[in-house]
């Protein structure tokens, strides 16, 4: 203001214009900001009373304010610095310590006792930082208010020109001294219990052990605001390199969702808790994980501590339980629909989602009408809605979870009313349904003195009635110890005769009919019987499979033996026969020969029950030439025990003493519905049997067209689909290439050539 007096007058309204827009904003606390009002009044008239002024200003405002920002405020930020710096390290400790490797406990060892040093010193600098906010926060209002009431005293003193002008002033100001003297020595006793606090907490700290540093592992259910536990846990993604990343996760609204930042928009992992399992996880590299697995997916998460570990376990089973509770079936009808993921073979590939619906009402009618279906196979629950395929049971909701919980081994479930069926697997649960496996597996219930759960029983009580029915069998009927159990035995068949089907051999017209729309077909046959390496995945498209096999029926049995087959009369097993076995003594049966009984009469309770008492799918019986039960469906004629055999787990491609697959015995026995089911199922059609013959040979030699023109057509899918896809990758049909457009109208073709023969 001194080198610049040519100026002042300006600089001086200036300054007060200043005080007056800092009046504005101290507008909340009211002392100031009357201060502010008055003394900047009373400046506006002093402007030209300023020579004296100018040292006092110097000393009183700007250098107490300057001392201010420099020591103060710098303080203030170095301590800020301190405590991010400090809450960084904790973040490197907390994922240190949640990568040490269970195997190594001296890295365990040496990475918690970093982590616990860490959040020690990030307490203590946390108390310091929120300490210095306080004290700026408090020392900023008395040193504005000490700053210009001193530059106000230098007013009164030096300008005696102005002392009319102040003399007004003079009251208020003594007023303001005395309280500003108020302000210091709350401020000063503020400051010391803050200080005597913070030594309290910090000799606390020191005294603590590690486990109060850990957060609080608490959840609850009926929390108000919905958020039944949530905190921070890491989740492995997804990708190729499986990493791992904090997230901060909350279970809410029967949900489990996570987001990256505080004000990020929720993921979800699960959209609905009903349809999911958590389990802990103890085969994996990394300590304190949990599983928690979805009807689409399953997610992998780890917590800092086997105690949060434990609660969130509890919290997520807790939901779930609350869930059942709360909210009746009806309410999750929406979100299962967006939900449930078609199934891998399917039926119908419309996407209408009414006409998917209309099916699915359709198919729940039919299920349902089966005896003891109307109600949950294992709680009573009215009107299920959910199926066991490889069981042939139907359940509730909930009872669906806990099979899921139990593994495809043990319980493939699938909804009746979301996904789509495939004609012979709704006739398999057509053929079983709830009373007749119900009689298997609760066979001894009553006497065991066990109490089957009802619809209003706890999920516990369901769980464990679930495990012991179908995975301990504890109430199955026990066999006696007889001494026919104790090895099998060769069992010997009695025939019968039965009525046979004319023979069906291709007509003149269905040559005609055939030849114009295969032009490749000749050329397939005769590299028919190379060698080459089998792709596992099915040959055909869902939809075009499914398609052609709903034309033929589930019995195919009914059509007659082609020439040829006398070859499985040399075994003693005619086509144009079945075999009536006498099943008076069938619990004297060793497992494996009551399924291959059961498969070969189309017994289907009986084979259950095989399988129920330990029964091996794949057992081949040595002294009938090493034949599977599933062979002995095909010779049996049922491709319903068929479907039920593969849905339980049997090998497709597993052969007898004499080299053939199933697929052999259904082409030689002339069995189209079976031959289409196997190829449906990855069945291999280049294998050779001993006499170096392929499916295709053998339904050549056999005459039989269809067959013929159904394994042509699946050799056409799997070339095209080596042809087509990319350099280095066996992907699936490409889009719509003349080839395989030519392949579609084979199979409309060969589809309405049946249709109207028929």
């Amino acid at each position: 203001m001194i080198e610049a007096g040519k100026a002042y007058v300006t600089t001086n309204r200036l300054f007060v214009s200043g005080v007056r827009d800092l009046s504005q904003q101290c507008q909340g606390d009211t002392v100031i900001s009357e201060c502010l009002q008055r003394f900047g009044d009373s400046l506006q008239e002093m402007v030209n009373y300023h020579m004296i002024l100018f040292d006092q200003a110097q000393r009183s405002v700007r250098q107490q304010l300057h001392n201010f920002i420099k020591e103060d405020v710098r303080k203030f930020k170095e301590t800020k610095k301190q405590f991010d710096k400090v809450r960084e390290d904790m973040e490197l400790s907390l994922v240190r310590n949640a990568q040490a490797p269970r195997h190594r406990p001296h890295e365990v060892e040496e990475a918690t006792g970093a982590l616990t040093l860490t959040r020690k010193c990030f307490r203590h600098l946390a108390l310091d930082y929120v300490l210095q906010i306080n004290v700026l926060q408090a020392k900023k209002k008395f040193e504005i208010l000490d700053s210009m009431l001193t530059f106000m005293h230098a007013q009164h003193s030096f300008f005696q020109q102005g002392y009319s002008l102040l003399h007004q002033l003079d009251p208020y100001m003594k007023k303001l001294a005395t309280e500003l003297d108020q302000l210091v020595i709350d401020s000063a006793v503020e400051k010391r219990e803050m200080e005597r606090k913070h030594a309290a907490i910090q000799q606390r700290t020191l005294l603590q052990d590690f486990s109060y540093d850990e957060p609080k592992a608490e959840f609850d259910v009926d929390a108000p605001s919905g958020v039944v536990m949530e905190g921070y846990l890491f989740k492995r993604a997804s990708n190729a390199f499986k990493t791992w990343n904090r997230r901060w996760f909350s279970i809410q609204n029967s949900q489990l969702v996570y987001q990256k930042k505080l004000k990020d928009v929720l993921t979800v992992v699960v959209d609905d808790l009903r349809l999911c399992s958590v389990k802990p996880c103890e085969d994996i590299e990394r300590r304190f994980c949990f599983e928690v697995v979805s009807p689409t997916k399953s997610c992998m998460l780890q917590a800092d501590s086997e105690k949060l570990r434990q609660a969130w376990v509890h919290a997520v089973q807790a939901s779930i339980a609350s869930a059942y509770r709360e909210s009746p079936d009806s309410c999750y009808s929406e979100r299962l629909d967006r939900t449930a993921s078609p199934s891998t073979s399917s039926i119908d590939s419309a996407t209408d989602s009414r006409e998917r619906s209309v099916k699915g009402e359709s198919v729940l009618q039919r299920v349902q009408n089966v005896a003891g279906n109307s109600q949950c196979s294992d709680c009573g629950q009215p009107d299920p809605r959910w199926a066991s395929i490889n069981l042939g049971v139907l359940l509730c909701i909930e009872c669906s979870g806990i099979h899921r919980s139990l593994g495809v081994h043990c319980s493939k479930v699938r909804s009746l009313t979301l996904d789509s069926w495939e004609p012979e697997l709704l006739k398999l649960m057509c053929e079983l349904g709830n009373s007749t496996m119900n009689h298997i597996y609760e066979a001894q219930c009553e006497g065991l003195g066990s109490r089957k759960p009802t619809a209003s029983s706890p999920r516990q009580d369901k769980e464990a009635w679930i495990k012991d029915k179908y995975v301990e069998k504890k109430f199955l009927r026990k066999p006696p110890s007889a001494p026919a159990r104790e090895a099998p035995r060769r069992w010997r068949a009695q025939k019968c005769q039965r009525h046979h089907s004319s023979p069906r051999a291709p007509t003149a017209r269905r040559k005609i009919r055939l030849e114009p729309i295969l032009p490749s077909v000749a050329a397939l046959s005769s590299a028919g019987t190379v060698e080459r390496r089998f792709r596992r995945d099915s040959l055909f498209c869902p939809d075009e499979l499914d398609s052609l096999f709903s034309y033929f029926d589930a019995g195919a049995a009914a059509a007659g033996p082609r020439k040829g087959a006398e070859s499985e009369e040399s075994s003693g097993e005619a086509d144009g026969e079945s075999e009536a076995w006498g099943l008076a003594d069938v619990r004297e049966l060793h497992p494996g020969l009551l399924a291959h009984r059961a498969a070969r009469t189309r017994d289907l309770p009986a084979l259950a029950a095989a399988l129920a008492h330990g029964a091996e799918v794949n057992w081949a019986d040595s002294e009938d030439e090493g034949k599977t039960p599933l062979v002995q469906a095909v010779l049996g004629g049922s491709l319903i025990v068929c479907e039920f055999l593969l849905q339980n787990g049997a090998d497709v491609n597993q052969r007898d003493s004499r080299g053939r697959a199933p697929l052999h015995h259904a082409t030689l026995l002339g069995r189209t519905g079976q031959v289409c089911l196997f190829l449906k199922r990855g069945a291999d059609q280049h294998a050779l049997d001993h006499e170096q013959q392929d499916p295709l040979s053998i339904a050549v030699q056999e005459a039989n067209a269809d067959i013929v023109t159904l394994l042509r057509l699946a050799r056409m899918a799997e070339e095209m689909r080596e042809a087509e896809a990319p350099p280095g990758q066996p992907g699936p049909l490409a889009g719509s290439s003349p080839t395989e457009l030519q392949y579609r109208r084979c199979i409309q073709e060969f589809i309405s050539l049946h249709l109207e023969e028929s």
